[in-house]
């Protein structure tokens, strides 16, 4: 069966291993999915990832046995795109945690979006 949203599917698969405490997961490979995957290791919430033919292996990280992404919420659906201005990016928990934007120059973070001064569809916010 097709998968409607991506995206989705993959903070929902990054979310069942972290309540499972599993040290990887697998997502199918895509290029949004590997630059989502890149600002989560940037930004340290997991170890690491690497692209293993058609899929993408999410190496998951935890601090003294509880997983480091206490939350994930898929912001922008099909249905219903969220657009924002660079004056509008949200913070997330206070500044505590962080947006992920689809933008003009690329995937980037609520912080890398207010620097380069730039808005887009906010795809997810991870705290």
């Amino acid at each position: 069966m097709a998968v409607v949203d991506p995206i989705a599917d993959m903070l929902t698969r990054i979310r069942n291993a972290y309540g499972a405490f599993h040290k990887s997961v697998m997502v199918p490979d895509s290029r949004m999915k590997q630059a989502i995957a890149g600002i989560l290791k940037d930004e340290g919430y997991i170890s690491d990832f690497s692209v293993d033919g058609r899929e993408l292996n999410i190496l998951l990280k935890y601090f003294e046995g509880k997983p480091l992404i206490s939350g994930l919420k898929k912001v922008s659906t099909p249905g219903r795109r969220a657009y924002v201005g660079v004056e509008d990016i949200p913070k997330v928990q206070n500044g505590l945690g962080i947006c992920i934007l689809s933008t003009s120059r690329g995937v980037l973070t609520g912080g890398a979006a207010v620097k380069d001064k730039v808005g887009g569809e906010i795809l997810c916010e991870i705290w």
